[in-house]
């Protein structure tokens, strides 16, 4: 199980959640982004810089995806890719993207980028509170507690 991560619009207390994650539990942790990135001296991160260009990082993520790795994206489009994929997507406020609400989420970022469209100003997202942190924070130990319980022993002769 790797966890990716859409870096470029992912907020930075999301990521130092990920990094604590990653050295907690050993599991790999790739940022995925467009521009360098700073993180920190660990043998479970890494950082993919990829070529600027639109969905130029989601394409990469769903290349190197593989059944059961999770994502962390608040991309509905990337995240509707992964769950076709086999994976698991998670967004940095701490809700879990499945293959039963993805469809509706779809519908719903077509009709607001309708509007933008449009001309009708539908505002950003809203602040990153501190209840989403906690909620991306839960959702993720959850998630890797029972990938935990699923992993296989390591072989006798490992080290």
């Amino acid at each position: 199980m790797h966890i990716w991560v859409d870096a470029d619009a992912c907020p930075a207390v999301i990521k130092e959640i990920l990094f604590r994650a990653a050295e907690r539990v050993s599991v790999p942790v790739t940022l995925v982004a467009n521009q360098p990135l700073r993180i920190p001296r660990s043998r479970h991160v890494r950082m993919l810089q990829v070529a600027r260009g639109f969905d130029v990082a989601d394409n990469e993520i769903v290349a190197r995806l593989q059944p059961g790795d999770l994502v962390i994206t608040a991309d509905i489009p990337l995240a509707a890719e992964v769950i076709g994929h086999g994976g698991h997507a998670l967004n940095p406020r701490g809700e879990f993207y499945s293959a039963d609400t993805i469809r509706s989420r779809l519908d719903v970022r077509d009709f607001m980028e309708a509007l933008r469209a449009s001309g009708v100003d539908t505002g950003g997202p809203a602040t990153l509170h501190p209840r989403d942190r906690q909620a991306f924070a839960n959702q993720l130990d959850r998630f890797l507690q029972r990938h935990l319980r699923e992993r296989p022993p390591p072989p006798e002769d490992a080290p």
